[in-house]
């Protein structure tokens, strides 16, 4: 054992070898990447500069935009310059970041979600009371706590994942430093760390997908209650967006982290990576204002005027 040095720096081996297929995915990524900054960007610039979506609900989708472009943030640029390297390198420290943050955003978003789901119940339920009931005093704590659980969460497998040997291979057959990747690689006893993956992880997806289901079960309720056809197409208009973007997200978490450690497959992991880290920041935008009438109307107000001082 005395002769096995620790590994300092990881190679992102990312998911080709083929210099053509690198150079059109830089492209591609490069493409999505600022169309995913774009988009989220835009929509906190329409919430912060329309008065009509000055409320609760259009705050945590500002919010929700935010946590989207920093998850990006954090992965795609890295993974875009390794397209054009020929190291693709990372170092141990800026490893360790990456995934603290990437964990981070992406447990902070699961939380944002189930709070949305609540906040979109309350303005069914009680839509004259809404503004009172979901107050600044309520939304304000649901978004700290949001971060508070995706940071507490990020630090936990931070610090369980790297205080673990890694004396053997330091290439990681991923995109970024993920959890179950640099497990792969260590050449400690890694049982622990998937436990703790497993019902950690499993937790905070029982634990929200629950919220969602209640909130979605009363607002279920509340529609079969409205007579008015205007009413329940109103309704469904609110929520569907929403129970599409939550369907997808959890849907790739579940099957990313939340199984027995004996069925990871990288390489099909990989693509599930792509799709929840870079896909689903840049489609969440387009969910959530192609089917949203305030949103929709505020984008015609701001490039009418732009037309008209054009």
């Amino acid at each position: 054992m005395e002769n096995i040095t620790e590994v300092t720096e990881f190679v992102l081996k990312g998911f080709t070898d083929s210099a053509d297929l690198e150079i059109l995915s830089f492209f591609l990524f490069l493409a999505i990447y600022l169309f995913t900054l774009v988009g989220n960007l835009g929509l906190i610039a329409l919430v912060i500069g329309d008065s009509r979506l000055h409320n609760p609900m259009y705050y945590f989708l500002s919010v929700l935009s935010s946590v989207d472009a920093c998850y990006s943030s954090v992965i795609t640029p890295q993974m875009v310059v390794d397209f054009m390297s020929e190291k693709k390198v990372i170092s141990f420290t800026g490893c360790a970041t990456q995934m603290f943050l990437a964990v981070t955003f992406g447990t902070t978003e699961c939380f944002l979600l189930a709070a949305m789901a609540y906040d979109r119940y309350v303005a069914i339920h009680n839509p004259l009371l809404y503004v009172v009931i979901m107050s600044s005093r309520v939304y304000v704590p649901l978004i700290i706590a949001s971060y508070a659980g995706g940071i507490l969460h990020a630090v936990i497998h931070t610090v369980a994942t790297f205080r673990l040997s890694f004396c053997g291979s330091n290439e990681i057959s991923h995109i970024f430093c993920d959890i179950p990747p640099l497990l792969a690689i260590s050449c400690s006893d890694t049982h622990i760390n998937q436990l703790l993956l497993f019902y950690c992880a499993g937790s905070i997806e029982i634990v929200t997908i629950l919220i969602v289901l209640i909130s979605y079960g009363f607002i279920l309720f509340a529609i079969l209650r409205t007579r008015s056809a205007e009413g329940k197409r109103k309704v469904f208009s609110t929520c569907g967006s929403h129970l599409t973007g939550v369907s997808i997200f959890h849907g790739t978490v579940l099957f990313m982290y939340v199984r027995p450690s004996s069925s990871y497959a990288l390489e099909h992991d990989m693509v599930v990576s792509i799709f929840y880290s870079i896909v689903i920041p840049m489609l969440n935008p387009l969910i959530y204002s192609l089917r949203n009438k305030d949103v929709k109307e505020a984008m015609k107000k701001v490039f009418g005027k732009r037309q008209i001082y054009g």
